[in-house]
């Protein structure tokens, strides 16, 4: 183990420490022979200098060490420590923070490097050189690196005149060569410096010049050269970079012609070369972290198929990112499954745990891989209590460790037996899990993390069915009940279920009648199990107390529901009644804002020739709807005023702008292009809507977008007569496909909003047409939740749903602009889980919210049966069609306002929608006279 050689490295530390105290390691750069830096006598301006920063240094390394004592796990003030004692040459003391940051987290390439260089510079015995090796044993098992694998085994030839030298390197590059001899890129340096060691031992075997080789030499020559045979077809059967080179060195290097089959091998690895290649170049151009690209990889090397690829791209992704704890759990799911292989199993877990220690899911694999291959329960037990103290960031996590260590436990007990030392550590253990829960958990995060008591539950369970001890089993769940979850019936009718298994007929009826006592959130279901369970079992007194306690129950919970709902009915009202009274306000400042328009407008001169005329045009162009804001928020009733003033029509006057200035505002209001939309292209069409009205170029922006589902042919967006964006637009494709595929895209988050991506339809063609992509009925499998937090993600939602069934889908309902409205739909895999889900979790409480949960049933939208008089009116009149969405802002009459004016004045609804007089409404109006222009003319002089 990792730890073992930990430890040793330290003792012989402490062992040394008297007689490297004296010695000092040279700073990085500096001659080792030369005894360190060399210092130059007359600069006496220097010498001081390096006193003071070395004073500093010695400072900043006290700071640091004190740093470490409080807390141990600050990985960048470990390297800062290192940095500086290499620096001052500390050996005793480097050794000492290198060792300390190894024991808690597994180091880098870099990190490695340097500490073995710094004791390969220092070792001159040979039991030193041992030293190293055991340095090197531990370097090579943190992560799969090349660059360590090599100096491993060119240090190791330095030792080859040691008995057994020579089998040693190459022992050592035959593991080097099983570990990353397939690294695609990095692996040939490995066999080529393989290849020169075995050669240069050939040159030692040739006999002298002009002599005759002895049979034991012939032998030793012969085997050698096969040596060397082997490791070229070993190397050019593997798909490398620079393969071609390798080939024609062994074509130059081979007396005897190349085998046929080292051929063919040679041409099948070049093959899988070139389907390599990319991937290779992807991670070359690739930017750090690289997960995508290497998952790619990954992908590729899963169909192919071979294990000892799939393990080393697997290392490498993990060398880059190795605080990744997903795909630490990817690969130790692939070792367990496919390899399981004990020592890869083990030590992939053990690195995963030291990279990402807080992550409760890589300890419970770990404590499981290590059951399955029969670790000592010892050893098993110590991993535990590590895992207890790796700090996790969430109570549920300790509470999901602990119940893996328990069922470890129990799985260990051999419940054939009375009384059994396996089982008496594991009551043991389900005991200190209940107190460890209580104290340290809801100490450190204020909440034990098990609120429904589930390893309560499991003990009370394990005493009931594999102990035979009901009394324990009544002692647990009457613990569980004191703890809040009496007013819960879905933990009445577990205990109830276990008393029906394991228990008898009068502990069940006095649990089911506490329950109709204590029962808020579902009273009605644990009454009806009463009156099943003396239905069937109970005498005629049983069965009429429990109708009578029933009745009574239900009696009080309907009289309390009752006065809920008069509360909730008394606060709806007030709601509606301030409602009102806003709506009424808002009207009166409307119409005394009109009326204030109407007299500003009554007091223009009619001899403004120039200014006159386009006015009134261009206010009779404006919209009568208007934005509400940039689409994020409501439009104030002070920027509606800002808003007309800057048109003249209210606010303090401007002063007048240049004529040409004038005419080119003028103009680039006209000059506009309505939006038409051909309806023969509605195939090829997309609509897109909730689009920021705020956003810079949207023809780039959205082209930008929609090219990923094919050629865009173009983009249409609509604009207002002011030229501001309105938030929609035409994206027209080249073939129908393209526009199938951006249907994709609907709902995707564009500047911060939920962008809408319909299909061009025209809906008074097709008025059965719709666009919402939910059910609108009954759904038995789905949950509906309110009173969320806005707060709430997805990930977190799924977290409580699952643990009642196997969630297939969650939608958080959001507005128009994106933000949560604190809804959500949960689908379940089927009605039994969602109904369980129902009973567990309505009443739960989320970031201090209390939660609703109700099957999924919408109430049915009403619709008018008939129209009502003012809006058949108002929709009376033939549409012209501009394409699917029907007439925009721009296209409207050009007709001045003042022939506008109705003789008789209307009224307005409260909702805003203009409502003709009885008279107005049952006659067709009059149609108006046409005038000339020297009509037009002669009016507008006598106004």
């Amino acid at each position: 183990m990792a730890a073992a050689g930990a430890e040793a490295a330290a003792a012989a530390a402490e062992e040394e420490e008297e007689a490297a105290e004296k010695r000092r390691l040279p700073p990085p750069g500096a001659d080792p022979e030369s005894g360190g830096d060399s210092e130059d006598e007359g600069d006496s301006d220097s010498s001081g200098d390096g006193e003071d920063e070395e004073k500093e240094n010695e400072a900043e390394i006290q700071r640091l060490e004190e740093q470490l004592s409080i807390n141990a796990f600050d990985y960048n003030c470990h390297l800062d420590l290192i940095k500086l004692l290499r620096q001052e040459g500390e050996l005793v003391k480097l050794r000492r923070a290198r060792q300390k940051m190894s024991e808690l987290f597994p180091l880098t390439e870099e990190i490695w490097l340097d500490w073995l260089k710094d004791e390969i510079k220092m070792a001159s015995e040979n039991s030193e050189r041992e030293k190293v090796y055991d340095l090197f044993e531990r370097a090579v098992k943190d992560y799969i690196c090349p660059e360590i694998w090599l100096e491993y085994a060119q240090y190791s030839i330095g030792g080859i005149g040691q008995e057994g030298g020579i089998e040693k390197v190459r022992s050592i590059f035959e593991r080097a060569l099983t570990a990353v001899g397939l690294h695609v890129t990095k692996g040939t340096a490995l066999w080529e410096a393989y290849r020169e060691f075995e050669n240069a031992i050939l040159e030692t075997a040739q006999p002298a010049p002009g002599s005759v080789p002895s049979p034991e030499q012939q032998q030793m020559l012969c085997s050698q050269l096969e040596r060397i045979h082997t490791l070229f077809r070993r190397q050019l059967g593997i798909p490398l970079l620079d393969m071609e080179a390798s080939y024609a060195e062994y074509e130059e290097w081979s007396e005897e012609p190349i085998p046929e089959t080292i051929i063919k091998n040679y041409k099948k690895a070049l093959q899988q070369l070139e389907k390599c290649k990319p991937y290779e170049e992807a991670l070359l151009g690739a930017e750090t972290p690289k997960l995508a690209e290497y998952q790619a990889y990954i992908d590729f090397e899963m169909k192919a198929g071979d294990p000892a690829r799939i393990q080393l791209i697997y290392e490498r992704a993990l060398a880059e990112n190795c605080l990744v704890p997903d795909l630490w759990a990817r690969y130790n799911q692939y070792l367990d499954r496919q390899l399981r292989v004990k020592e890869l199993v083990l030590s992939a877990h053990d690195r995963a745990v030291r990279n990402c220690p807080w992550t409760v899911g890589l300890w419970i694999r770990y404590l499981l891989a290590m059951e399955r291959h029969g670790v000592d329960h010892c050893i098993i037990s110590e991993m535990f209590e590590k895992a207890l103290n790796a700090g996790f960031i969430q109570a549920t996590d300790y509470v999901e460790i602990w119940q893996a260590y328990l069922d470890y436990l129990r799985r260990r007990v051999d419940f054939t037996q009375d009384s059994s030392k396996e089982l008496e550590e594991l009551r043991s253990a389900f005991a200190r899990a209940v107190e460890y829960l209580k104290q340290e958990v809801e100490e450190r995060f204020s909440e034990s993390g098990d609120p429904s008591c589930t390893i309560m539950q499991n003990w009370a369970r394990v005493e009931a069915r594999l102990c035979n001890n009901m009394q324990k089993a009544r002692e647990l769940w009457d613990n569980i009940m004191t703890k809040g979850n009496a007013k819960y019936a879905n933990m009445w009718l577990e205990y109830y279920n276990l008393e029906r298994a394991h228990g008898d007929t009068q502990h069940c009826r006095k649990a089911l009648h506490r329950a109709v006592q204590c029962t808020s959130d579902y009273p009605e279901h644990v009454c009806e199990v009463l009156l099943t369970l003396e239905r069937i079992e109970g005498t005629l007194e049983d069965w009429d107390a429990a109708v009578q306690k029933t009745e009574n129950r239900l009696a009080r919970v309907n009289e309390q529901r009752a006065k809920v709902a008069e509360k909730e009915a008394a606060l709806a009202k007030q709601e509606e009644e301030k409602a009102e009274q806003r709506k009424q306000a808002r009207a009166e400042k409307k119409a005394s804002k009109k009326a204030k328009k109407n007299r500003i407008g009554d007091k223009r001169k009619a001899d403004d020739d120039d200014e006159g005329e386009w006015g009134r045009e261009e206010e009779a162009e404006q919209p009568s709807k208007r934005h509400k804001g940039d689409g994020d928020g409501l439009l104030l009733e002070e920027d509606m005023e800002l808003e007309t003033g800057l048109f003249g029509r209210s606010g303090p006057e401007k002063p007048d702008r240049p004529a040409n200035q004038k005419q080119k505002a003028s103009t680039s209001r006209k000059d506009i292009p309505k939006v038409l939309h051909d309806s023969s292209k509605d195939n090829v069409t997309v609509f897109v809507s909730n689009l920021s009205y705020n956003m810079a170029e949207p023809e780039v922006k959205l082209k930008e977008l929609f090219e990923s589902c094919g050629e865009v042919e173009q983009i249409r967006p609509v604009f207002s007569n002011k030229g501001t964006f309105r938030g929609y637009c035409y994206v027209e494709f080249k073939d129908e496909k393209s526009a199938l595929q951006a249907l994709g895209l609907d709902r995707k988050v564009v500047e911060g909003r939920p962008m809408f991506v319909s299909p061009c339809v025209d809906k008074n063609k097709n008025p059965d047409f719709k666009v919402f992509r939910y059910s609108t009925t009954l759904e038995k499998h789905k949950l509906f939740i309110s009173g969320l937090p806005f707060s709430c993600t997805k990930e977190e939602l799924e977290d409580v749903c699952k643990a009642h069934g196997n969630v297939k889908d969650i939608r958080l309902v959001t507005n128009r602009a994106g933000k949560p409205k604190g809804l959500a739909y949960v689908e379940y895999e089927n009605e039994a889980q969602a109904s369980q889900a129902v009973l567990k979790m309505d009443g739960l409480t989320i970031k201090d919210h209390v939660i609703k949960v109700a099957i999924s049933n919408p109430p049915l939208r009403k619709l008018p049966d008939k129209p009502e008089a003012g809006r058949a009116s108002q929709f009376a009149a033939p549409r012209q069609i501009y394409g699917a969405r029907g007439k925009g802002r721009t296209q409207l009459s050009m007709m001045p306002r003042a022939l506008q004016r109705q003789s008789n004045p209307v009224a307005k609804a409260e909702n805003g929608v203009v409502q003709n007089s009885p008279a107005t409404s049952s006659e067709p109006a009059e149609e108006p006279k046409k005038m000339s222009n020297a009509d037009f003319a002669k009016m507008l002089l006598n106004k």
